[in-house]
């Protein structure tokens, strides 16, 4: 396994040096800034909602709709959302202010209810969010996809990080430099694959200091898939 200082030294040799390698570093979780204040619960589902409309469709498209999807699903109240009922479906799939993928509408309610059962267990999504140990992201990558809708992997990873939460994204740029990195040796799918993949990105952690979105964003700067 490499150690994170020869990845970071193989980045900076690519983006100009060191000055350069934390500028790029700065640039790419400059969207993600590590925020600390809560977030209630129907921010999370909102959070949830604009990443899974945004998967393989035009980002730009949704912000350009965004405020047709608040007014669509009650500012995403996760009560109102998680009784979704077939007239708010025929309601939501005419809508012309949102996006009409009848799919993806119908991850609300799921979602929705995902939030709730959250915040039954201890107060709130947010605390179950965040409280989840960045050791075991894979674990709360597990548990959104086990008990959410269309919250796979990258969608969900782009959606904690955008919510302040650190995560990696197996992209395909940082796919490669764990390859490189002789952690893998395919993509990601199995259970040992993604131990595997946790332990590499807690050992990097410790060895930098910093927090796995950082990790993650050097990885994806040392190579080019």
């Amino acid at each position: 396994m490499e150690k994170f200082a020869t990845i970071l030294h193989r980045a900076a040799g690519r983006h100009g040096g060191e000055d350069g390698l934390a500028a790029k570093v700065e640039e790419g979780l400059s969207h993600y800034r590590y925020n600390l204040a809560d977030m209630s619960d129907d921010r999370w589902l909102a959070q949830f909602t604009k990443r899974i409309f945004q998967a393989g469709f035009s980002w730009k498209v949704v912000e350009a709709k965004w405020d047709g999807f608040e007014t669509a699903f009650w500012k995403f109240n996760p009560r109102k959302c998680a009784a979704i009922d077939l007239d708010d479906m025929e309601r939501l799939t005419s809508d012309t202010g949102i996006v009409r993928n009848p799919v993806k509408i119908k991850t609300v309610p799921k979602n929705a209810q995902m939030i709730l059962n959250m915040a039954a267990k201890v107060g709130s999504a947010d605390k179950f969010i965040r409280d989840w140990p960045s050791e075991d992201f894979i674990g709360l990558l597990d548990y959104l996809q086990k008990n959410g809708s269309h919250l796979g992997a990258n969608t969900a990873c782009y959606a904690l990080r955008f919510s302040g939460v650190p995560a990696f994204i197996l992209s395909q740029d940082v796919t490669a430099a764990l390859i490189h990195a002789g952690i893998i040796d395919k993509p990601v799918t199995s259970k040992t694959a993604k131990r595997d993949v946790q332990a590499a990105f807690n050992a990097w952690a410790d060895e930098s200091g910093e927090n796995i979105s950082y990790v993650s964003r050097v990885l994806a700067l040392s190579m080019d898939a």
